[in-house]
């Protein structure tokens, strides 16, 4: 299964990455998986460029393609005035506005203080909720101070495991056959896109 790491950390090092690069060990220590991360950092130009002329250069075209085929997602952003930042949201405006639909998705953040803990709930959740992602019950934020405090480990984990079980239960469906009148989850989210 292949599963995506979207990275919007502005650092080097970046502790937006840390976290992604810990999520991703995590599920891939519950299941199979092949990670490839997608750096927002380098492609904050083609990003902006794609707003002005409508197309996207050959190192956009290659994340928006690993997003949108990815098993799974796992998204973090650092938090920006009590929200993800200007270039996460950018990169998700460029994505065809049906091509998350079903994906499973973690939402991670991070931040200096614990206090922006909520732009999980008010924030990333609808977002990825308005592209009809499935987006795991448990998001994962990390302040500063949590760094190698308990506490971070055992959410990583419990998160990773919910993004494990999505998509092996995705693929498992996918690949098995099914009950008379059972209908898959994809037709289900296929019957809800307008038509047109």
């Amino acid at each position: 299964m292949r599963l995506v790491v979207v990275s919007a950390g502005l650092g080097v090092p970046s502790s937006t990455r840390l976290l992604g690069d810990r999520l991703a060990a995590a599920v891939g220590r519950q299941t199979p998986v092949e990670v490839q991360v997608v750096e927002l950092r380098e492609l904050a130009v083609e990003i902006a460029h794609n707003f002005t002329n409508g197309f996207p250069g050959r190192n956009l075209s290659a994340a928006l393609e690993a997003v949108t085929e990815a098993d799974g997602l796992i998204v973090v952003t650092p938090v920006f005035s009590a929200s993800y930042s200007g270039l996460f949201k950018s990169f998700f405006d460029v994505i065809e506005p049906d091509a998350l639909v079903g994906k499973p998705v973690l939402i991670a953040a991070t931040g200096g203080t614990a206090r922006h803990s909520l732009v999980l709930e008010h924030a990333l959740r609808p977002l990825f909720a308005y592209l009809k992602a499935v987006v795991v019950p448990t998001g994962v934020y990390a302040a500063s101070e949590d760094w190698g405090a308990e506490g971070l480990d055992g959410r990583i984990e419990r998160a990773a495991g919910e993004l494990a079980g999505l998509m092996a239960g995705l693929t498992k469906r996918a690949t098995t056959e099914v009950e008379p009148g059972f209908v898959p989850f994809e037709q289900q989210l296929a019957a809800l896109r307008p038509t047109g």
